[in-house]
């Protein structure tokens, strides 16, 4: 069911097949390096191939978009973590994900969203899919944006250590080999 959720995904925007197999990868890898149970691992490793799954409700004439979005525009994407949560909680075996892929968006220091949680309130599984899920995006080509080199990106990950991201999940993501 959930590789049927991803191949509706790819089809809808291109740009995710991609980018949910190198989330999926990289926050499993950082997960064995904590390490994390099997168990915890398979939810991270599905969790982040759906991630996005609530981007199918977003025009893709928004997601697609070469220029900045408007203030309008940018609160429907912003909408995606739930529309993502909905989808998926609705099946049983599915609400562990839905739970982690709710949450991918918010900040460590409270300025994320759906739910403005913080610090530890963040679902350690959520913490690293948000880490994983901006270093891809920043990696690779966007409509608005040409990718940036590994290295400037872990640069500007470094920098947001505290802020936007877990600062033990940031020592861990930098110590890793190369992506």
């Amino acid at each position: 069911m959930v590789y049927s959720m991803v191949k509706i995904l790819e089809i809808y925007d291109s740009y995710t097949k991609g980018h949910s197999e190198h989330v999926a990868m990289l926050a499993e890898q950082i997960g064995k390096t904590l390490g994390l149970p099997v168990s915890d691992l398979q939810t991270l490793y599905w969790a982040g191939l759906v991630h996005d799954i609530g981007k199918i409700l977003v025009p893709t004439s928004i997601l697609n978009k070469p220029g900045k979005l408007t203030l309008d525009e940018y609160e429907m994407v912003k909408k995606h973590p739930v529309w993502g949560y909905q989808v998926l909680n609705t099946s049983e075996e599915l609400q562990e994900i839905a739970f982690i892929i709710k949450h991918h968006h918010e900040r460590w220091d409270g300025n994320g969203y759906p739910d403005r949680l913080s610090g530890v309130d963040i679902p350690l599984l959520s913490r690293i899919l948000a880490l994983v899920d901006t270093y891809d995006s920043m990696t690779s080509d966007r409509a608005y944006r040409t990718s940036l080199s590994p290295e400037d990106a872990k640069h500007i990950i470094a920098r947001l250590s505290g802020n936007q991201f877990d600062p033990s999940l940031v020592e861990t993501f930098l110590s890793l080999p190369s992506q």
